[in-house]
């Protein structure tokens, strides 16, 4: 999720923990051990775009790395807060906590995150967006008119659980809005009669009302949207793999890692005698008809040693009509 809604969650979340101790210092502690997952996108910066990447919600939002770094903090927490008497183990499970329910709320994202790192895959649920007003704003509030309270006053506790309550509530019914989605799609994939090897569904930017799902057969994925508000069938558009396009190059190392980066949802356009390697997870950019951009393009540059990458640049006048498009869109076909 964004950086601000995991300040909220881990700030929330010390609150929890230590809030009947130390008042808004617990909170400060949870903000800034909630965003510290998120430093590995400064380490990032002095990578190559791709390894950039991979790096991202692996290793710095497993439960390993919360094992190793809680009790360092908690003991730096501790010795900050001695006459508070707040213990090693009291700081320790503040942070682990904090970082713990940070790599949880970005496993509802499409994105995922590595939880188990590095015996495991991505764990991704894929029912809310990276960013998502619904959720953080009635957390935020409430996380507001808690801290306005004194840390001995009751009403400070029942803010913060308010917050806490229905910010998770949110993310089960997330939850249920994608599995009426995904029935929705299977539906009229079943009446289309086409032979769906895969079915995946997400949330389109900012909200859980429109829904997109792809669905890939043996030669193709087909795209297509739903929002609650529709009134009729649901269509889909058709987007060939062309993976015939990397024959002769699939086993080369740059190609290799931008399938395990897709988990080998992509596809392959050509445009201008120039390559392209298009991860679908994260759906189109533009719904332009004749010229559709996916919101992660990478352009494949033939050297010596191989292929080399470039993505895609993305513009902000691109963003500001796919929001134009997407508001539109959710107001029903």
């Amino acid at each position: 999720m964004d950086s601000v809604t995991q300040i909220v969650l881990g700030a929330a979340v010390g609150e929890k923990i230590l809030g009947r101790k130390i008042g808004n210092r617990a909170m400060l502690y949870g903000a800034i051990a909630g965003t510290i997952p998120d430093l590995d996108v400064v380490i990032g910066l002095f990578l190559d775009p791709l390894s950039a990447v991979e790096i991202h919600r692996g290793f710095s939002h497993s439960v390993l790395f919360f094992i190793l770094l809680s009790p360092f903090l908690g003991w730096l927490i501790a010795r900050r807060e001695k006459e508070s008497k707040v213990s090693v183990m009291n700081g320790a499970s503040l942070v682990f906590w904090a970082l713990f329910t940070h790599a949880l709320l970005d496993a509802f994202t499409t994105w995922g995150t590595q939880l188990l790192w590095p015996m495991a895959n991505k764990l991704a649920f894929r029912s809310i967006f990276v960013v998502d007003p619904l959720y953080t704003l009635p957390f935020l509030f409430c996380l507001i008119m808690a801290m306005r309270k004194a840390r001995t006053d009751y009403r400070r506790t029942l803010w913060n659980n308010r917050g806490l309550k229905i910010s998770s509530a949110y993310l089960i019914l997330t939850l249920v809005l994608k599995g009426v989605t995904y029935y929705k799609f299977q539906q009229a994939l079943t009446l289309s009669g086409m032979e769906v090897l895969q079915l995946e569904t997400k949330p389109t930017p900012l909200n859980t009302i429109l829904w997109t799902a792809t669905a890939e057969t043996k030669t193709d994925y087909w795209i297509g949207d739903y929002s609650f508000l529709d009134t009729k069938p649901i269509t889909f558009k058709r987007y060939p793999k062309n993976q015939e396009l990397l024959d002769g190059f699939i086993k080369d190392k740059t190609i290799q890692r931008l399938i395990a980066l897709s988990e080998g949802k992509y596809t392959v356009t050509e445009k201008d005698g120039k390559l392209y390697f298009n991860d679908l997870r994260f759906g189109l950019l533009n719904r332009n008809e004749t010229n559709p951009q996916f919101a992660f393009s990478y352009e494949l540059l033939p050297s010596k040693n191989g292929f080399q990458t470039q993505e895609v640049p993305k513009t902000r006048q691109e963003g500001m009509l796919l929001l134009r498009q997407l508001w539109k869109r959710i107001q029903g076909n």
